[in-house]
This record gives structure tokens, C-alpha cells and sequence, in this order.
């Protein structure tokens, strides 16, 4: 498929460059991160990152005091597998090079089915920073060398962690697979043998 600049205008309906952020220390911090050649890996808070300087300009600047979590997701992936989506942005700071397949929760129908010939492909250099917006669906990056991506993800705190009681399976209720994070997977993910909604609808994309 296509993979577009993040400085395309197609990009601005999903989020926006973030600029000003000093992020030379978290980048030296993201390397020494595990990155495992054959899968991904996602941790939602890590105290030594949240340790950095950043982490407050972060919570301050693009999350207006709220409080939030910096983690990262590493590893090796060329599949879309899934869609998710907050109710409230998320920013990513690419340690390494990586490609975002991205969709937009308007085009998600009545009953929750989504159709994977409307996802498309962003490119996000190494070092640099975006917002995705809420109504953005999203799922791990994927890479564009044999060594993997690091990519940093800042989001308010407790999303992604373990649901304490999830309502009934009805409606968007249904999608709800962690905290904050509602959840539309393929098919051929494998995700439904952890509870996942499957719901979309067409080619597992493949980058």
C-alpha cells in the first residue's frame, strides 16, 4: 500500500506534528528498551522513562495536568491485526523509523464492523513526535527495517490496564477491551481468544 507523509495534508483529519519537545533524553532511554525481533511489546508505564524531564513538560503541556503514563511499544510487526481507540489522544515519539495505519472512527458502521480498504499508511521519522486524535483508530506501528521500531506512547494514566469489571456486551460496550481503549480486531489476529471484538472487515493489511 501507499505509506504517506505525516506532513501530507491527508494526515490532518488523524492528528498533528508536535513540535518543541525535547525529547533527546527519552530517545537515549527508548534504546535501551527490549525490542524483540519476532512480535511487539507493550508496557503502558515505565519508571525509569517517567523519570525524565519530559514526562512533566508532557503532562503539563499536551495533556493540560492531567495525569498521564509514558511507556513504549517495541518490536517487529507488518500487520494491521486490530483498530483501537480512546477517549482522549494519544502522543507517540518515534525512537526509531515506523509506519502508522490509521483509520477514522466516523467510518466505523452502526454495528461496529469497519472496512480495512480505508486504512492508510504514515510514515513518522525517527526522533519525531505526533498527536493522534481520539476519534483516530490505530494499533501497534509497523516496521520498516529488519531491526524493528521503538516508538514512545504517552496516554492519560491507566489506559490499557486491566478492565475492574466490564460492562455487558452490548453496542460499543462490546469493543471495550481495556481501560480506555475500545478494541476492533481481524479475524485472522488471533485476538478473540483474549476476549477481543472482531469486526473488521476485509484484508488483514499488510505493509
Amino acid at each position: 500500500m501507499a505509506v504517506q507523509s505525516i506532513r501530507d495534508d491527508a494526515f490532518r483529519k488523524y492528528g498533528r506534528v508536535v513540535s518543541g519537545l525535547n525529547c533527546a533524553q527519552l530517545l537515549s532511554r527508548l534504546k535501551k528498551t527490549p525490542c524483540p525481533p519476532d512480535a511487539t511489546v507493550y508496557v503502558a508505564s515505565d519508571p525509569e522513562l517517567e523519570k525524565l524531564d519530559i514526562f512533566g513538560e508532557l503532562q503539563n503541556r499536551e495533556f493540560g495536568g492531567l495525569p498521564i503514563e509514558l511507556g513504549y511499544c517495541n518490536g517487529s510487526n507488518d500487520k494491521l491485526n486490530a483498530l483501537e481507540y480512546h477517549r482522549s489522544s494519544e502522543i507517540n515519539i518515534a525512537g526509531t523509523e515506523l509506519i502508522l495505519l490509521l483509520g477514522c472512527l466516523q467510518d466505523v458502521s452502526t454495528a461496529f464492523t469497519y472496512d480495512t480498504g480505508r486504512v492508510e499508511a504514515f510514515l513518522v521519522p525517527a526522533g519525531t513526535a505526533v498527536e493522534l486524535y481520539a476519534t483516530t483508530l490505530h494499533f501497534a506501528p509497523c516496521s520498516t527495517s529488519p531491526e524493528g521500531f521503538r516508538d514512545a506512547i504517552i496516554l492519560p494514566r491507566g489506559t490499557n490496564l486491566p478492565l475492574e469489571a466490564k460492562p455487558a456486551a452490548q453496542g460499543e460496550d462490546a469493543l471495550l477491551f481495556a481501560k480506555n481503549k475500545w478494541m476492533i480486531a481481524h479475524p485472522e489476529s488471533g485476538l478473540q481468544a483474549d476476549g477481543a471484538f472482531v469486526g473488521l472487515q476485509g484484508k488483514n493489511t499488510r505493509v
